[in-house]
């Protein structure tokens, strides 16, 4: 099978390749950098037609929730008008299927008596990432409705691995660790560690999706998520115990957000009893890897004999 993968540059791009590639798919990757500008429809239109792709996985978009609420029109734009051109594109090059991927993020804040999350979940996105997200979702199905595009839309919770950039919070304090141990000790900075989150890896997320676009079900929505749901404090709790040097911790105002969910708990069982997919990887497995990437990156960025210093901050 021949896939397109849109985003591939990305954090989970380069998995989900390998995911494809493990199973014997012919997947094709396309960033900012090899691919046309996600507001260049006629762009994607030639990509398609020259690529002749059988599935696309459109993973491109702005995926910086904190950051949306800086750069909101920027945010909408790429979300929704960028997944308009890859679905314009879809539909006039024949694309058999295209795996939409949104975010739980849509459905803002459920009071913990109405979780878990399932698909059912009223979509009342709260972030201007969450309201690009589910406009993103309703032309999906405006194609599948008025074009006969056969789109499967995943809702992935949160997922951490290797190789997450330091915008996100788990890939930032992993990076303040590695960077204290260079120096000898030192701090990680942080945010609102209150929120509690349904973590997945990203290996198990990408297996997920590649198994939805073998059994999904045309025009559908599926979550994809643990079923669990650990406090952010949990996660740096984690990491600073399997840190090397005495490490502290502050809160810094300028990684809190403005409206933070406090708690975002999904159901799997939908994606379960489409595609008997389940978990592989436990959250210390997966924040062991994290943290180990990490202290690979920072040794490659630290000069010999010239330690990185204490206090170098990710942004969460």
């Amino acid at each position: 099978m021949k896939a397109l993968v849109t985003g591939a540059g990305g954090f989970v791009g380069p998995h989900l390749l390998a995911e494809l590639e493990s199973v014997g798919h012919t997947p094709l990757g396309v960033d900012f950098e090899t691919g046309p500008d996600l507001l260049d429809s006629a762009g994607w239109v030639n990509l398609i037609r020259h690529t002749n792709p059988d599935v696309i996985y459109h993973l491109a978009g702005w995926s910086d929730v904190g950051q949306s609420w800086h750069n909101p029109v920027k945010t909408f734009a790429v979300n929704a008008q960028g997944t308009l051109s890859v679905l314009h594109a879809a539909a006039e090059g024949g694309v058999k299927r295209v795996l939409l991927i949104s975010s739980a993020d849509v459905y803002g804040l459920v009071a913990s008596d109405s979780l878990p999350i399932t698909e059912q979940t009223p979509a009342r996105p709260r972030s201007p990432y969450g309201v690009s997200k589910q406009a993103a979702e309703d032309l999906g199905q405006q194609f599948v409705r008025g074009r006969g595009l056969d789109v499967v839309i995943a809702r992935p919770f949160n997922h951490l691995g290797p190789g997450q950039r330091s915008q996100f919070a788990a890939a930032a304090f992993a990076s303040q660790i590695a960077q204290a141990e260079l120096a000898g000790g030192g701090e990680v900075a942080h945010g609102d560690l209150s929120a509690r989150r349904d973590i997945t890896d990203v290996r198990d997320v990408v297996r997920a999706y590649r198994m939805l676009v073998d059994a999904g079900s045309q025009g559908e929505i599926y979550n994809i998520c643990s079923g669990r749901a650990v406090s952010m404090s949990h996660v740096l709790e984690t990491l600073v115990a399997d840190a090397r040097v005495p490490i502290t911790t502050r809160v810094d105002p300028e990684r809190l957000r403005p409206i933070e969910l406090p708690i975002l708990r999904g159901s799997p069982e939908k994606l379960v009893a489409a595609t008997g997919w389940e978990p592989r990887y436990s959250l210390d497995t997966t924040l062991s890897d994290v943290l180990s990437r990490a202290r690979h990156h920072s040794k490659s960025l630290s000069p010999p004999n010239n330690p990185a210093p204490t206090n170098q901050n990710g942004t969460s």
